[in-house]
């Protein structure tokens, strides 16, 4: 009978145990209400002045929104699990649940939207053009029709120039942007096309400072948004945040340091859902 006693009290115990240790996981799974052990971010790894792994950690804009973001959320930077979303992936990644939240100049797009859903915008960005600083030939979008423009591997932004704006323009294609910055440096092309944040990450770099200029013409508009699971309850805390980091000057700060040294002439914080086509 002892044997009996002590083995039923036992059962009890470990039946409360389990439910308690259930109940502790979820609470500590819950990523939308924050105070959990730890948040995963996709970020870009390799693009300097939005999102860059490097010896030191990670930088970038949309790291330093990202961190401000987290932090809204009750993680602290030491909580925040960094990890790689590269363009072809990032849809996948959410619907996974691979990450929390994605800012990797994502930008808003109808086709997007019907995938996951977004926070924001941030962020305005547009197609722009970087030449060389003494460059005094390309002031519109027809004076590439007279260039050399770099296009890198598996972007669109150079033939989409070519189609709509400038037919006659050369393209020469390269693996990277940092090849096209050398053949831009060394006169080899004339002109390098994507959007103008990321045109200013690399041009920031203490390597390019003051050999390179933004041509100013926003060809396009991209409206960088936060990416998340569609459906998740994130998205309402995330534009609180976002709301709360353009109203403190964080923001502008974040901008200053990322895209300050290439005279990168931002526009100003968009509202929260206004989408500029």
């Amino acid at each position: 009978m002892k044997l009996r006693k002590v083995t039923a009290a036992s059962a009890v115990l470990l039946a409360l145990s389990v439910a308690a240790t259930a109940c502790g996981g979820d609470k500590k799974d819950d990523k939308s209400s924050g105070g959990g052990k730890k948040i995963t971010i996709g970020i870009k790894f390799d693009q300097p002045g939005i999102g860059q792994k490097t010896p030191q950690g990670y930088a970038g804009f949309d790291v330093d929104v990202a961190t401000y973001v987290a932090k809204k959320l009750g993680y602290s930077a030491d909580q925040i699990e960094w990890k790689e979303s590269k363009s072809a992936d990032r849809e996948t990644m959410l619907k996974r649940g691979d990450v929390d939240f994605i800012a990797a100049s994502y930008s808003i797009t109808p086709e997007r939207q019907k995938l996951v859903d977004f926070a924001g915008p941030y962020l305005l960005a547009h197609q722009d053009v970087l030449v060389r600083a003494d460059d005094t030939a390309i002031k519109t979008a027809a004076d590439l029709n007279k260039a050399k423009l770099c296009s890198v591997t598996g972007s669109t932004s150079a033939q989409n120039v070519k189609d709509k704006l400038a037919p006659k323009a050369q393209l020469q294609k390269y693996p990277t942007y940092s090849a096209c910055l050398t053949g831009l440096q060394n006169k080899v092309i004339d002109a390098l096309t994507t959007d103008d944040s990321i045109l200013a990450g690399y041009a920031s770099q203490p390597q390019f400072k003051g050999k390179f200029k933004l041509g100013g013409l926003k060809m396009t508009n991209e409206n960088y948004g936060i990416g998340v699971k569609k459906g998740s309850d994130l998205k309402a805390k995330i534009n609180k945040a976002l709301e709360d980091m353009v109203a403190d000057k964080s923001w502008d700060k974040a901008v200053q340091k990322n895209f300050g040294p290439a005279q990168y002439k931002n526009e100003p914080a968009p509202k929260i859902g206004d989408i500029k086509s």
